[in-house]
């Protein structure tokens, strides 16, 4: 069993307090629930308005599959366009 796991940090240019914040993560995160099946929250930055930190994590069979689909989840995060990702860590651990 291979588990891949990720943080992406996001700047929003355009948020002005908390509440566009959440707007943002929210559309953000369930976009990619729903486009990869895979577990996503809000992980960090809570206060800061116009930061966001973005976990995910998925588990696989293929360390291949697990890193192509990783790769994936950051190229959409990047063609979302609704923030800038400003910072990315993926890891991968066999278990």
């Amino acid at each position: 069993m291979v588990v891949g796991y990720g943080i992406i940090t996001f700047r929003l240019h355009d948020c002005r307090s908390l509440k566009e914040k959440r707007s943002v993560v929210k559309s953000v995160v369930h976009q990619i629930q729903n486009h990869f099946n895979v577990s996503v929250a809000e992980v960090g930055a809570n206060d800061i308005h116009q930061m966001a930190e973005i976990g995910f994590a998925l588990v696989g069979n293929s360390g291949q599959l697990v890193n192509s689909k990783m790769d994936k989840i950051l190229n959409f995060a990047h063609e979302l366009r609704v923030a800038q990702v400003i910072n990315s860590e993926m890891e991968m651990m066999r278990l």
